[in-house]
């Protein structure tokens, strides 16, 4: 019952086979690759792997490049299934407004964070941050129920738009300080603070309006930039997305 799940970023298509499809089971293999190169899949990241059993995958990137993956995993001989947005998922009950709009990412993230959150055998809220071209700060509380979150901008994103905007600051990336000395590292220290300090404030407020202390959950590509720099101790975890796509699969095999 091995069990293939990928993560179709708007960067990188990330992938990873696991010995069943639940929670906890044990990974085989992963990788990944440039989506401009999705195309040689099939002719050198999977061709050597057992075929699995069943597969889910998250997809942001756009139809096109789903496709592409799709006729990659021809392949073997399984359907595809992605992760649509749905009320009610995996224990999740989704609060947006119009839930099938949510980011597929972000509704998987969470079914992470859920995952982490059951295994530690004590319910309580958790703040999700993914931080890619676009960062989100996810508030998820201890039944399931995803509160709502915030979208900013990523570093390189901040960056471009100052760049654009304003005369005179195309400069090389500066770093994080506290007390900028030139115009590379206020422009970097700016950027991050005002991601850190979005953050933050929403802590306060998840903890505010639950009374209890949230788990603090970070992934993505820039994650681990990121982590250092806040003042609350977030846990960065690579696999997060890969845990929510096994806690859906293993929910929707026992339907």
């Amino acid at each position: 019952m091995t069990f293939l799940a990928i993560d179709i970023g708007n960067t990188r298509l990330k992938w990873a086979m696991y010995a069943a499809p639940h929670p906890g089971a044990a990974l085989l293999a992963h990788g990944a690759v440039f989506v401009e190169t999705i195309g040689e899949l099939a002719d050198k990241e999977w061709k050597h792997l057992a075929p699995p059993s069943s597969m889910l995958g998250c997809v942001v990137a756009g139809d096109a490049v789903r496709r592409g993956v799709e006729e990659q995993l021809e392949l073997w001989d399984i359907p595809t299934r992605w992760v649509v947005p749905s009320l009610h998922e995996a224990g999740l009950t989704n609060g947006y407004e119009h839930p099938t709009r949510l980011g597929a990412d972000r509704w998987v993230a969470l079914a992470g964070a859920r995952s982490r959150v059951l295994a530690s055998g004590k319910a309580r809220p958790a703040l999700v941050v993914m931080v890619g071209t676009a960062v989100t700060v996810d508030a998820l509380d201890a039944s399931g129920r995803f509160l709502g979150g915030l979208i900013l901008p990523g570093f390189g994103l901040m960056q471009r738009a100052l760049e654009m905007g304003t005369a005179g600051l195309r400069v090389p990336t500066g770093e994080v300080v506290d007390f900028p000395t030139n115009t590379s590292d206020a422009l970097m220290s700016g950027g991050t603070n005002a991601i850190a300090g979005a953050i933050e404030r929403q802590a306060r407020k998840l903890q505010a309006l639950t009374g209890v202390a949230p788990a603090l959950l970070m992934t993505g590509g820039a994650a681990a930039r990121l982590a250092p720099i806040t003042d609350l101790p977030f846990e960065t975890i690579d696999s997060l997305i890969f845990e929510g796509l096994l806690l859906m699969q293993s929910h929707r095999l026992a339907l």
